[in-house]
């Protein structure tokens, strides 16, 4: 069994706030699993991917061949890695509108996710759902969706046709800070508490929500006690460290497992772009944003890490960076050349 230590240096730099949101708290003092050379190589594959496909995506933005909205999710690459790699087949993971990372890390491929933010045919809602819908049940991803919060019921619905099937799968229901004070995610809490319905809400912190500092929006800015009326546990997680997100995970998938409930996970992480493409992001510093890079980015400190205990060493993460960057091209290369839905795809897929 992996060692189990604490990371002391925990969030130093992902606490830092801006704008009404710094903290004299060094962030949480994270408990963590020391991954293998197998465990440190895949996760940093996973995120790197995710990076390089979200830099291609806002390249592919800024040429107008992605229309509408698009949520980046750079920085934010530990959380959904970590989190994945604590669960089993059969689990269930349903997200908001920053959903690019988390259908790479179910294993959804690239191809069909990027010809669907293009809007072309073989994305993974036949080019008509976008950036903010994309579903795949075959990987258990059951969608990014539009509405804040919406997505908090329908995985509690999740959770509980899992227990009502008598099945031992958990929802994880991912959500934002910004998303934390909508109502429904409150009701959803009570009903998942009465029921011990099998769900584990994570909620990405990355400090802004939509582009207000979490302390002047929050009166509880400490969102891992939104479950304390409703006898839910929850726990701050340092999300920028992707050993503290699956040691998190580990205990709050094994919680639900065991029959006991709902457990709540808030992610302290960080996201360096602006809500959206369309986001200049003003709210905070680009010195807040570089400190950040420099001391506490989730790909920086494997690859570190990776390097000292010699699991691999540069020549090798180089290959494997250029090994990324030739899979997110392809699919860029498929996306802008598959072609877009037939007009008479107009009037699939809906309710009339």
């Amino acid at each position: 069994m992996p060692a189990v230590s604490a990371a002391s240096s925990s969030s130093k730099a992902a606490s830092t706030k801006s704008d009404g949101a710094k903290s004299d708290s060094p962030g949480p003092v994270t408990p963590i699993v020391e991954f293998s050379k197998a465990q440190d190589l895949s996760a940093y594959k996973t995120m790197l991917t995710i990076r390089r496909f979200e830099e291609k995506a806002g390249q592919l933005y800024g040429m107008g061949l992605i229309g509408g909205f698009c949520h980046l999710y750079i920085g934010q690459e530990a959380v959904v890695v970590g989190m994945q790699m604590a669960l089993k087949d059969g689990d269930q993971v349903i997200t908001g509108y920053r959903d690019h990372g988390h259908m790479l890390a179910t294993g959804m491929e690239a191809k069909g996710v990027m010809a669907e933010l293009t809007g072309r045919t073989h994305g993974y809602s036949k080019g008509k759902g976008g950036s903010m819908h994309m579903f795949s049940k075959e990987k258990g991803f059951f969608g990014g969706h539009g509405i804040v919060g919406a997505q908090v019921p329908l995985g509690t619905g999740l959770a509980f046709a899992n227990r009502y099937r008598g099945n031992d799968n958990v929802s994880i229901t991912y959500f934002g800070d910004g998303a934390a004070n909508q109502g429904q995610v409150y009701e959803s809490f009570n009903m998942a508490e009465l029921w011990k319905l099998p769900v584990v809400y994570v909620i990405e912190n990355n400090r802004y929500a939509m582009g207000t500092a979490v302390n002047r929006a929050s009166a509880q800015a400490d969102f891992s006690k939104r479950g304390v009326s409703f006898n839910i546990p929850g726990e701050q997680v340092d999300g920028m460290d992707v050993r503290a997100v699956k040691a998190a995970g580990d205990k709050a998938v094994a919680w639900c497992r065991a029959g006991k409930g709902p457990y709540i996970l808030e992610m302290l992480t960080y996201r360096y772009r602006g809500h959206s493409m369309s986001d200049p992001a003003k709210y905070r510093t680009r010195e807040e944003v570089d400190k950040v890079r420099t001391t506490h980015d989730p790909i920086d400190m494997v690859r570190n890490r990776i390097i000292e205990k010699k699991f691999a060493t540069e020549d090798e993460l180089k290959k494997i960076d250029a090994e990324v960057r030739d899979y997110v091209n392809d699919s860029a290369e498929f996306a802008t050349h598959d072609p877009e839905p037939d007009v008479s795809e107009l009037y699939t897929d809906i309710y009339r």
